[in-house]
Order: C-alpha cells, then structure tokens, then sequence
C-alpha cells in the first residue's frame, strides 16, 4: 500500500512538473495574443451576436403580424 501511494505521489509530482515545463516552452515559442487583438476579436464577436440578434427579430417578425387571437370571428 505504501509503495503504490509513493509511485501516485511521484507520477502526480512529475506530471505537474512536466506539464509547466511544456506550458512554459510553448509560451516562449508561441507568445501570448496581444491586448488590442484579443480587444478585437471580442468586437467581431460582438458584432456578429448583433447580426445574428438582428436576424432573428427581423425572421420572427413576420409569423407574429399576421397573427390574431380570434380566428374565427376575425378579430
């Protein structure tokens, strides 16, 4: 029981360890996005909810202006 607690508390130890090393060189390799890009990524994403919003009220719009409560009597 101990021998298997010491392999999972030296995998978890060496997991971690590797998993920063590979995170730190990625990091050198590929630097992260700049403030301006991320800022406009999020205004084209922004944007497009607005297109797609738009879209949407302007799909529903119909269906609903053609619609009356009573049918039958035509009210």
């Amino acid at each position: 029981m101990i021998r298997r607690l010491f392999w999972l508390i030296l995998g978890a130890a060496l997991g971690i360890s590797g998993y920063r090393r590979v995170t730190a060189a990625a990091r050198a390799i590929m630097p992260a996005p700049r403030a301006r890009e991320v800022a406009r990524f999020a205004g084209d994403v922004r944007e497009g909810m607005d297109i797609y919003r738009q879209r949407q009220l302007e799909a529903s719009r119909p269906a609903l202006e053609g619609r009356t409560d009573h049918e039958e009597d035509g009210r």
